[in-house]
């Protein structure tokens, strides 16, 4: 369910189950923090997340979060190892965002969106806390008040208003093409350039 594409220094890791909203279960958030690490450990310049269908992932598997998925620690581990990567990190949002699926999304460098996404974090309706780096990452972006209004008050955030916060930094019908654009430059650059100038932007 997560497909994994390479072409030259680029990885792309797409999550490919249309039928239920890229809804996750660990199996396939284990493939991604894997093909993460894979992409880290062959040096990868850049790594594009993306999904297939009308919405990027609606979050955990209703049946797995049941289970024990919605407090699992996979969730951290792979937002952690998308943080950590040295290359550039592009989130390509096919459409909608939600729950523990925007810990991927807001680890990434950037993110771009068609214009009919939006972005929501069900946690204080479902009764569980966001991951930990979460909230952290969310107010470092749009600020602490507005990470409120999408943690506390639960508001469900079109991508135009998400776009003039600054939580997604480009629109776009086609956010992949956009985001083998922006790769592009990192592809070309050697290697302790690329990893130099992110260490400077932390």
């Amino acid at each position: 369910m997560i497909l994994a594409a390479q072409e030259g220094g680029l990885r792309t890791l797409t999550i490919n189950r249309p039928d239920k909203a890229g809804a996750l279960t660990p199996e396939m958030l284990q493939s991604l923090s894997d093909k993460v690490t894979q992409a880290t450990e062959e040096g990868a310049a850049a790594l594009i997340l993306t999904g297939t269908g009308r919405v990027f992932s609606a979050g955990a598997d209703l049946d797995a979060a049941r289970a024990g998925l919605a407090t699992s620690p996979l969730w951290e581990e792979l937002s952690g190892r998308i943080a950590a990567f040295p290359g550039l990190t592009i989130a390509a949002l096919n459409g909608t965002v939600a729950g523990g699926a925007m810990g991927m999304v807001l680890a990434c460098d950037l993110r771009i969106a068609v214009p009919t996404a939006k972005v929501f974090y069900p946690v204080m309706q479902l009764g569980f806390l966001p991951q930990p780096s979460d909230p952290k990452r969310l107010a470092a972006l749009i600020g602490p008040a507005r990470a409120k209004m999408i943690l506390m008050a639960a508001q469900k955030i079109p991508a135009t208003e998400a776009h003039q916060w600054g939580l997604f930094d480009r629109l776009s019908e086609d956010p992949m093409a956009q985001a083998r654009d922006m790769a592009a430059p990192c592809l070309a650059a050697a290697p302790e350039h690329l990893q130099a100038i992110k260490s400077l932007c932390r």
